[in-house]
C-alpha cells in the first residue's frame, strides 16, 4: 500500500470535522496549541519553504485520540466510491460456541434495527434476535465505556457519509447522554431513530447536523423534541 501525505491530510480533515473543530481535535490528541494542526491543514510553508506533513507518530496519535484502528490514517475513506472499507487489523473467526477470552466482552447487536442517517425509522427496540458482537474490555475501559451500557445497531442512509456510510455498524454508549457540541449521537426524534451530530443553541435549542452537508441541511429543534439514546463511540464498515 502506498502511503501519501495527501491521504493523511484528507483523513486529518475528516477527524477535524468529527471532533468538532481543530481546537477540539488538538485537545483530544494532547497538543497544547492547535496551531501545529492548522499549519498542516493550510499547508503553511514552515520548513525550508515546505509545508509540514503528518508523520507516522502523529498519525498514530490521532488514530488513538479518535478511537480509530491502527492504519486508519493511511486508508482512503473519502475518495474511494467503490469501497468504504476501514482497516481493522487482524480478524479472527468465532461463533457462539467460541469461549470468551479474558479481555473480551459481548454486547447486544440489534441487527434488525436501523438508525437512519437520513429521515429516520420508527422505534422498535424490542426487535432483538440474540446477535452479539465482541469488544476488548480494555479498549472500552480506556475510553470510559461500561460494557453493560453498549448496544450495536446499523446506520442507514448517506447523510453521514463519508464518515458513517450506509450500512455501517455502530456502537452506542447508552450511559453517555450529555450533549457535547460536535459529537455524534443516537437520538429518538419524535419516534424516529437517527444518527446525527448535535450542538447546543441558545433558548433550549439543538442544532442537528449531517456530515453530508451538501445534500442535508442543518435542522434546529427544541431540545425537548429529542430523546438522547446515547453517544456513538465506535463504528466500522466492511465492504
Amino acid at each position: 500500500m502506498k502511503i501519501t501525505s495527501e491521504t493523511r491530510l484528507e483523513n486529518l480533515n475528516l477527524l477535524v470535522k468529527e471532533a468538532g473543530g481543530v481546537t477540539q481535535l488538538a485537545k483530544k490528541a494532547g497538543y497544547k496549541q492547535p496551531s501545529y494542526l492548522y499549519q498542516i491543514i493550510n499547508r503553511t510553508p514552515v520548513q525550508n519553504g515546505k509545508a509540514k506533513n503528518i508523520g507516522s507518530n502523529m498519525a498514530s496519535k490521532l488514530e488513538e485520540a479518535m478511537n480509530k484502528p491502527k492504519g486508519w490514517m493511511d486508508q482512503e475513506h473519502q475518495k474511494n466510491s467503490k469501497s468504504n472499507a476501514v482497516y481493522l487489523g487482524t480478524l479472527e473467526l468465532w461463533d457462539h460456541s467460541t469461549p470468551l477470552r479474558e479481555d473480551e466482552v459481548e454486547v447486544p447487536f440489534y441487527k434488525e434495527i436501523c438508525f437512519s442517517a437520513d429521515n429516520g425509522f420508527a422505534e422498535n427496540i424490542e426487535d432483538y434476535n440474540g446477535y452479539r458482537l465482541r469488544f476488548a474490555r480494555s479498549m472500552l475501559e480506556r475510553h470510559g465505556v461500561n460494557p453493560e451500557s453498549v448496544v450495536c445497531v446499523k446506520a442507514n442512509g448517506n447523510s453521514m457519509y463519508p464518515v458513517i456510510p450506509d450500512d455501517t455498524t455502530i456502537g452506542i454508549n447508552t450511559a453517555d447522554k450529555d450533549i457535547r457540541d460536535g459529537k455524534i449521537y443516537a437520538i429518538n426524534h419524535d419516534g424516529l431513530l437517527r444518527i446525527k451530530i448535535l450542538k447546543r443553541r441558545p433558548g433550549n435549542k439543538l442544532l442537528i447536523q449531517s456530515f453530508n452537508s451538501a445534500e442535508y441541511s442543518d435542522e434546529e429543534v427544541n431540545q425537548d423534541e429529542i430523546k438522547i439514546i446515547g453517544r456513538v463511540f465506535w463504528w466500522t464498515v466492511l465492504a
